[in-house]
């Protein structure tokens, strides 16, 4: 096969991680890594708690979400399932302020606008509680009829310059292509890097591998500087396909 057709090919995913600083900054990293995938109509978003409301495992079970694009129905069938597991609960006030998967939401709808989703957002490290949750969650999208994708919405290092940002974010990326996730806490917790979706990683590596993900390929990595012009203190973004 030519090499430069299967780079473009869209590709079988059980998972993907993307940026969601918001799309003047992180959009063409989320964009290029959603056009690299072979999308399906159903989705599982897993991402971070940025304000502390609700939950620590929280499940938007039932409603609509609302785009510019238009209106997205919660898959209450799916969500249903994923409450049947441990730790998490139904919630909404989690949801209520949080933007790491609201900005998701457009970019899958034009790809599939028939699509439905389950938000779900961690607010918590604890390492067993998160293998628990993604173990549940890898058996649960095995076993539905029309599985899932599962996207994992992270930023990578935050606030520090240009290089050292980088450098870190290298530790992660090294740990996310080798579906490690406890490489990936040893990034975060001895090397300091200040990845905002950690916990949600953690939790979709491990669902990642019961789906029979074997690797993590490297789409696009980038920061701000590039839009701000500021190198000093930058953000880093990363997408990412799992196969």
């Amino acid at each position: 096969m030519d090499e430069t057709h299967e780079e473009r090919a869209p590709h079988p995913a059980v998972a993907v991680l993307v940026p969601h600083a918001g799309y003047l900054y992180s959009g063409a990293v989320a964009a290029k890594t959603y056009s690299r995938a072979a999308l399906p109509s159903r989705f599982l978003l897993i991402g971070p708690n940025h304000t502390g409301f609700g939950k620590p495992f929280s499940v938007m079970a039932k409603g609509v979400w609302e785009s510019p694009l238009g209106r997205v129905p919660i898959d209450e069938a799916l969500a249903k399932e994923l409450l049947r597991g441990p730790w998490l609960e139904a919630d909404t006030e989690a949801h209520s302020a949080e933007h790491a998967l609201e900005v998701q939401i457009p970019f899958l709808q034009r790809a599939r606008p028939e699509m439905s989703f389950v938000p779900v957002i961690i607010g918590s490290h604890d390492l067993e509680k998160l293998r628990q949750i993604g173990e549940f969650v890898g058996k649960s999208i095995e076993a539905a009829d029309e599985r899932p994708l599962l996207v994992i919405s992270s930023d990578l290092n935050h606030y520090e310059n240009e290089a050292i940002t980088r450098q870190k974010d290298e530790l992660a990326i090294a740990a996310l292509e080798k579906l490690d996730e406890n490489s990936l806490a040893r990034a975060v917790q001895r090397s300091g890097v200040s990845m905002c979706g950690f916990a949600a990683a953690y939790v979709g590596l491990v669902a990642a591998k019961i789906l029979g993900a074997r690797r993590g390929k490297l789409i696009e990595h980038s920061t701000s500087a590039p839009v701000t012009g500021d190198f000093e203190r930058v953000v880093g973004y990363a997408g990412m396909i799992f196969s």
